[in-house]
């Protein structure tokens, strides 16, 4: 055996136990289960103990199989089958206009195979401060795949039912208050054997030195788990960084000596279940070599108190500006649009109710005006 073989094999004997050592420190955290209410309907404090403890928390089985079939046919059908042969092409394969054709905000973001197209670059504000380790494509692999589709609504009806879905919402309200906000909407998509890492980082630009900066500042995500997420291809995170402020992440990777590092573990899912993740925690994936896809409905949400009156951070999302009642008033038109087309779907739910709609009157019908209208909804998007 050669140097270089033998190197290879005591790194990738490294790179497994470290994935095994880690989904059992993430099994220990005690962070995991059903949706729980408590008598008046409340999301169980137990819950947001758990999440507000480690900075992430797993709802598990929140989408059962008839939803995961409209997702998955939407996300094969209406988004895979429809992406550009290549970045900056106008057609898909069968010769027809792309997905992203007619999108003014930035929709379909590229890597190359099992790379890391974020690190070390100036990508998203810089926050990305470190590059990943970048193993071998395969020699039949395309040049770019696409890892990241923003404003996912307007592509998924099934995505926007999954939007509507009442127990997120309540978990949304449970954290952010009633009156809570959205931030944007996306899919991450790890092909087997060819998908991206993502760099550690922590979201959020423009909070870490406010005076009133607390754990919750820069909102969440939900990752909602088409096929489930394993150590190989999920997002790990560090339990408990969204508390401790802006991280060195510099320094943590140097401490570490790679980019594996040792506090942190991955979010472990089955196929319907539901992450729920603070922005504020280093949080990273790494390329996917593994057998398994992984395809995440990210959906975020933010305070209100933390939007309202902020300049945006000028980031991937939506247009730069002053956050306004105006701007947010339209961009929460989607919880409406989405709340209605899920009864349309799930007629035996208990839809959810979205205070500042109800107290406004304001009242939103999913129907082909609404469909036509939320193209380029996320120029609105709300990035703090």
């Amino acid at each position: 055996m050669s140097a270089v073989l033998a190197d290879y094999g005591t790194e990738e004997a490294a790179m497994q136990a470290y994935l095994a050592e880690g989904e059992q420190r993430a099994m220990r955290l005690g962070n995991r289960g059903p949706i729980r209410r408590t008598d008046d309907g409340r999301i169980h404090p137990d819950i947001l103990e758990a999440y507000w403890r480690c900075g992430f928390y797993i709802v598990e089985d929140v989408l059962k199989a008839d939803e995961l079939a409209d997702i998955e046919h939407d996300f094969r059908n209406q988004i895979m089958d429809r992406l550009p042969t290549g970045p900056g092409e106008p057609l898909d394969h069968k010769g027809r206009p792309a997905l992203d054709t007619g999108c003014k905000a930035p929709a379909l973001f590229w890597s190359k195979p099992l790379g890391d197209p974020a690190g070390g670059t100036s990508f998203a504000n810089g926050r990305h401060p470190v590059k990943m380790f970048e193993p071998t494509a395969p020699v039949d692999a395309p040049k770019d795949v696409v890892y990241l589709i923003l404003g996912s609504l307007q592509f998924s009806e099934a995505a926007l039912r999954a939007y509507g879905h009442p127990d997120l919402l309540a978990v949304a309200a449970a954290i952010n208050g009633d009156d809570f906000v959205p931030f944007n909407e996306a899919f991450f998509i790890k092909e087997p054997g060819l998908g991206a890492s993502v760099a550690w980082h922590q979201d959020g630009v423009t909070h870490w030195d406010s005076p009133d900066w607390d754990q919750g500042s820069h909102g969440f995500n939900f990752m909602a788990q088409l096929y489930g997420c394993t150590a190989a291809n999920g997002v790990w995170v560090v339990p408990g960084s969204h508390k401790l402020g802006k991280a060195d992440i510099r320094a943590m990777a140097a401490r570490a000596g790679c980019d594996r590092f040792p506090d942190a573990v991955p979010i472990i899912c089955k196929p319907g279940d539901v992450a729920i993740t603070n922005r504020q925690a280093v949080h990273g994936s790494f390329a996917n070599t593994s057998r398994d896809w992984r395809v995440t409905v990210n959906m975020g949400f933010h305070r209100r108190g933390s939007v309202l009156g902020v300049n945006s951070a000028g980031s991937l999302h939506g247009k730069r500006g002053i956050y306004d009642e105006a701007r947010i008033t339209e961009r929460s038109k989607v919880i409406g649009y989405a709340i209605d087309a899920r009864k349309r779907r799930f007629p035996d739910e208990t839809p959810f109710v979205y205070q500042p709609h109800q107290a406004s009157g304001e009242r939103h019908v999913w129907n082909d005006e609404a469909r036509a209208g939320i193209l380029n909804y996320n120029l609105l998007d709300l990035s703090i």
